[in-house]
């Protein structure tokens, strides 16, 4: 086919028909000497940090696994927060308390209360599993009071929307460092 090159490769080079002559060269480069890179750029064959990621390892040199028996204070409210809630939906469901003129059924309400005092448990013996399923709680939660609060027909609906969305978004972002430390590999 006049006009085409083949591609590099096993074939050889490509080869130069007489409709489209070679291309002229550029100048060549300032000789360097070999193995010797600028002091600004990385090596060629890794992409350079960004601000951020400069920034990131920065703060994960500053921290440090915990010790055993550590527990910081966000983790102790996290865990009395999620055994609170639990006991709270069992005794109030217990007393008979009606959603929308409605008695909940008995498996939701178990199962809930059940995940949440496994996040409690977990939270106290200082699992990072179980941080990370609070943490994903709270998700949820400051999501669906985030849609509570687009509906909400007076003001005391648009107050508790805003504080569960404030206080679930706390512990949500508190609970970040404490997972990042958890998942830190021991020095030993």
């Amino acid at each position: 086919m006049p006009g085409r090159s083949r591609k590099r490769g096993r074939h050889g080079s490509p080869t130069a028909t007489s409709e489209h002559p070679p291309a002229p060269t550029a100048a060549p480069a300032p000789a360097r000497r070999e193995g010797v890179r600028d002091a600004q750029s990385p090596p060629a064959h890794l992409p350079r940090e960004s601000r951020s990621e400069a920034r990131n390892a920065e703060i994960r040199a500053t921290l440090r696994p915990y010790a055993p028996g550590e527990r910081p204070a966000i983790v102790i409210v996290s865990a009395a927060i999620a055994a609170g809630l639990a006991l709270a939906n069992l005794i109030s469901w217990l007393a008979g308390v009606k959603i929308n003129g409605e008695h909940p059924a008995a498996t939701g309400i178990l199962i809930f209360s059940a995940v949440l005092l496994a996040c409690a448990g977990g939270l106290w013996q200082m699992r990072s599993g179980a941080v990370l399923g609070f943490m994903t709680l709270m998700a949820i939660i400051a999501v669906l009071f985030t849609l509570f609060l687009i509906e909400a027909s007076n003001v005391l609906g648009a107050v508790v929307a805003l504080a569960m969305i404030v206080v679930a978004g706390y512990l949500f972002f508190k609970l970040v460092r404490v997972l990042s430390r958890l998942q830190m590999p021991r020095g030993g």
